[in-house]
């Protein structure tokens, strides 16, 4: 169906890699940690829209764009880096409000939009998961098939929905395992930290992201 070949394989594979902990992985962990099963859930709602730009890119051809053109590629990588590090710092210098003010109930002083818009802009600022996806979906996809562009989008959905089931369960287990870390505001002040020292580094890593 639509040009794609070895789907099984494609499911296998995906499930490894969205097993593997990584800094989305730590970033969902954190904000879980923080708000709850809500404040972990949106992250990864976040996360995924993210990955989702990045599979429609892919599905038309912005992807190979930034893999041909250095010019575009650096572009999209020194706006990402700029932006998870100037978050980290920010995270990094504020003063952490007290657990009770972080409960999330709309007034909240981290309010679930910014955790979504954290999590979004950080893949879809990060041409390296441009270029993961451009790499890793069209091993799957025919190389002469009439639909490549349905292809891609199929493949790259059904590796969003896999990831997404794993990290709301990820995303469910911290917040439940948490209760104790959100009453002490000490705790919480070094996980703030944590994920402010997490954005500078991924700032860094991206920065230091090669076209080849």
């Amino acid at each position: 169906m639509f040009g794609i070949h070895g789907i099984w394989l494609f499911i296998a594979s995906g499930l490894l890699l969205n097993v593997t902990p990584g800094p989305d992985t730590a970033y969902i962990v954190g904000r879980s940690i923080q708000l709850g099963w809500r404040g972990g859930v949106v992250a990864v709602l976040g996360i995924e829209a993210g990955c989702l730009l990045h599979v429609f890119a892919a599905a038309i051809g912005l992807s190979a764009l930034l893999a041909a053109s250095s010019m575009a590629f650096t572009l999209v990588k020194w706006a990402g880096a700029a932006y998870l590090c100037f978050m980290g710092v920010k995270m990094l210098l504020a003063r952490a409000p007290m657990p009770a003010a972080t409960t999330v109930n709309g007034t909240g002083a981290i309010s679930l939009r910014q955790v979504f818009l954290q999590g979004a802009l950080t893949n879809a600022l990060n041409p390296k998961v441009a270029l993961f996806f451009l790499a890793f979906l069209p091993q799957f996809v025919v190389t002469d098939s009439p639909h490549k562009a349905a292809a891609f989008t199929l493949l790259g959905l059904i590796f969003i929905f896999n990831g997404t089931l794993w990290c709301l369960g990820v995303a469910v287990f911290a917040a439940g395992a948490a209760g104790r870390i959100r009453k002490s505001a000490q705790a919480f002040a070094w996980i703030n930290r944590g994920l402010g020292g997490l954005f500078v580094y991924l700032g860094f890593r991206v920065a230091m992201t090669q076209t080849r």
